[in-house]
């Protein structure tokens, strides 16, 4: 048991489930503004009022395609507000704490020609 409960409170598991029940949470939300919001305004635009209602049939098999769009603009929706408000602020963050490579490589090259320098010196 003390192995089993070392592996369930170390950061990893816990940062993980953390993350999973956000992103539920998230996921919800996101739902419920593509099917409340985006869904009737591109309906409106297109002139279509519900997409989930989109069907086509091939010999007595229904395709519902109307779900797949409106799976798409979740997705779409998704991936572009996790890149803007979770990827891009922690790629600041990160870059801001160990600066850019370009900066560390400059500091390397000013470290070894400092340390030419005093040995020319010496």
């Amino acid at each position: 048991m003390k192995g089993f409960r070392n592996f369930i409170l170390r950061g990893n598991v816990v940062d993980l489930a953390v993350g999973v029940m956000v992103g539920s949470a998230f996921s919800a939300v996101v739902n419920s503004l593509v099917k409340d919001l985006m869904t009737p305004f591109i309906a409106a635009v297109v002139h279509e009022p519900d997409f989930s209602k989109m069907i086509f049939t091939i010999r007595g098999s229904e395709f519902l395609y109307g779900d797949f769009i409106n799976a798409l603009i979740s997705f779409l929706i998704i991936a572009t507000t996790i890149y803007f408000f979770v990827v891009l602020p922690v790629n600041k963050l990160v870059a801001r704490f160990q600066g850019t490579p370009e900066v560390q490589k400059k500091n390397a090259e000013v470290v070894l020609l400092e340390e030419i320098r005093d040995l020319l010196k010496k």
